[in-house]
C-alpha cells in the first residue's frame, strides 16, 4: 500500500483532535463552576462601541476578527482548486458539485420540515448545511490506510463547493442593514488589491494591508466582516503552475496557524453550552432539526447525489473507492461543526437561549457523524489505488514525498 508521509497524516491527525479537544474543553468550562468565568471572559470589552456592531467583545473579536482570516484560508483555497487543481475543469467539478449542492439542500429541507413551522426558527434552515472540513479530515487521518486517498480528495473538494455555498448563504441571507458607503468603500480597496496583482505587485503586505482596510469597512457596512477574506482571497495573485506564487505562499503560511489556532479558539469560544434537560432537550424543534439535517441529512443528499450521477453515467466512480467508502464519507460530512456553530450565532443574534439550543443540535449531529462515519469506514476494506491518485492526495493535503 502506498501512503502519505506519517508526518502530514499526524498533521491532520492534531488539528483534528486539538479541535475535539477544544470542543470538549468548553463544554467542561460550561457545565463546571467555572461557567460564569468562561461566558464572562468572551463578553470581556476590548475596543470601542461601532455603530452597527456595538461593543467589541472578545467573542466578536473571534466571530468576526479570527474567522475572518479562516475565511481568507477558505478563499485562498477555493481559487487554488478553481483554477489549477481538482477543480480546474468541467469534469472534475461536476461530482463535488452535484453532492455537495445536493448536500446543502437536503438538510436545509429536512431542517424546514422539523423546525420550519415553528415561530422565529425558519432563519436557521442554513446550519445543517455546512460540513467542517477540519474535523472531518481529522477524523479520516485517524482512519489511516482506512480511509484511502481517493475517499480524502473527495471529502475535501465536496467541503471546499460547500464551503463556496457557505459563504454565498452568509452574504445574501444573513447580512443586516447596509451601510452603502462603507460597501462602497469596501469594493473599492478590493478593486485596488486586484489592480495590484494585475500590475504584477508579488510582495504579500500590500495585499495585507488592503485586507485590513477591507475588514474594516465590512464590519462598518453590515455585510459579516468574515467576507472580507474571501473577497481578499480572490485579489491575491495565483501564477498557474508556479510553486512559490503570493497566494501558495500565503495558504502555506497561514495554514497552520488557522487549524491549529483560529478554528480551536473559535471551537473553544463557540461550543460552550449548558447541558441540562437530557434526552428531552434533543426533541425540541431546533436541535432535533439540526441532528437530523446533518446526521441524516447530509448522508442522503450527498451519498444519493454520488449514486445517481455515478449510475446516470453523468460522472466516473471515484478511481479506488467502494460504494461503502464512498456513503462513509458522506455520513463524515454531517460534520458540520465549525461552520455550523458560526451560522447558528447569525441565525439568532438576539437570542442566546436558541443559539444554545442550536449547538445541543449541532454537537449531537456532529458526533454522531464522526462516530457512524468512522465505524463504517473503520470495517470497509480499501481499495489499492494508483501512484497519480496518491501524487495527488499528497499535493493536496501538504506532502512533499511520498513513500
Amino acid at each position: 500500500m502506498i501512503e502519505a508521509r506519517p508526518t502530514v497524516e499526524m498533521m491532520e491527525k492534531r488539528a483534528g483532535l486539538v479541535l475535539i479537544a477544544a470542543a470538549a474543553l468548553a463544554l467542561v468550562a460550561a457545565n463546571s463552576p467555572l461557567a460564569d468565568l468562561y461566558h464572562d471572559a468572551l463578553h470581556w470589552r476590548v475596543g470601542p462601541t461601532l455603530p452597527r456592531v456595538g461593543d467589541m467583545t472578545v467573542h466578536l473579536w473571534i466571530a468576526d476578527g479570527l474567522m475572518a482570516i479562516f475565511f481568507l484560508l477558505v478563499g485562498l483555497e477555493v481559487k487554488r482548486e478553481w483554477y489549477d487543481g481538482r477543480l480546474s475543469t468541467p469534469a472534475e467539478r461536476r461530482l463535488p458539485i452535484v453532492a455537495a449542492m445536493a448536500g446543502m439542500a437536503v438538510p436545509a429541507l429536512i431542517y424546514l420540515a422539523v423546525a420550519g413551522g415553528h415561530s422565529g426558527l425558519a432563519k436557521g434552515w442554513a446550519i445543517p448545511a455546512a460540513t467542517d472540513i477540519a474535523f472531518a479530515v481529522g477524523v479520516l487521518a485517524i482512519l489511516g490506510r482506512r480511509a484511502p486517498p481517493s475517499i480524502k480528495l473527495l471529502l475535501v473538494t465536496i467541503a471546499i463547493v460547500d464551503d463556496i455555498g457557505a459563504v454565498l448563504i452568509i452574504a445574501l441571507f444573513y447580512t443586516a442593514e447596509l451601510d452603502v458607503f462603507a460597501l462602497a468603500g469596501a469594493l473599492g480597496v478590493a478593486a485596488v488589491m486586484a489592480a495590484l496583482g494585475q500590475f504584477g505587485v508579488r510582495r504579500l503586505w500590500p495585499f495585507m494591508v488592503g485586507f485590513a482596510i477591507m475588514w474594516l469597512l465590512m464590519l462598518a457596512s453590515g455585510v459579516h466582516a468574515t467576507i472580507s477574506g474571501v473577497v481578499a482571497a480572490l485579489t491575491i495573485p495565483l501564477g498557474r503552475g508556479e510553486e512559490q506564487s503570493p497566494l501558495k505562499r500565503l495558504e502555506h503560511d497561514i495554514h497552520p496557524w488557522v487549524m491549529f489556532g483560529v478554528v480551536p479558539i473559535f471551537g473553544f469560544a463557540s461550543a460552550g453550552v449548558h447541558l441540562t434537560g437530557g434526552v428531552e432537550l434533543l426533541l425540541r424543534p431546533l436541535p432535533l432539526a439540526i441532528l437530523l439535517g446533518l446526521f441524516v441529512g447530509k448522508q442522503i443528499g450527498i451519498f444519493g447525489a454520488i449514486w445517481l450521477a455515478v449510475r446516470s453515467g453523468l460522472t466516473p466512480m471515484p478511481a479506488g473507492t467502494r460504494w461503502r467508502q464512498l456513503y462513509g464519507a458522506a455520513i463524515l460530512c454531517g460534520i458540520g461543526f465549525t461552520m455550523s456553530l458560526f451560522i447558528a450565532a447569525l441565525a439568532f443574534p438576539s437570542n442566546a437561549a436558541l443559539v444554545d439550543e442550536a449547538k445541543i443540535g449541532i454537537l449531537a449531529g456532529s458526533i454522531l457523524s464522526a462516530i457512524a462515519g468512522f465505524a463504517l469506514l473503520r470495517v470497509t476494506p480499501s481499495v489499492e489505488c494508483s501512484e497519480e491518485d496518491v501524487g495527488e492526495a499528497g499535493e493536496l493535503f501538504g506532502a512533499d514525498q511520498i513513500d
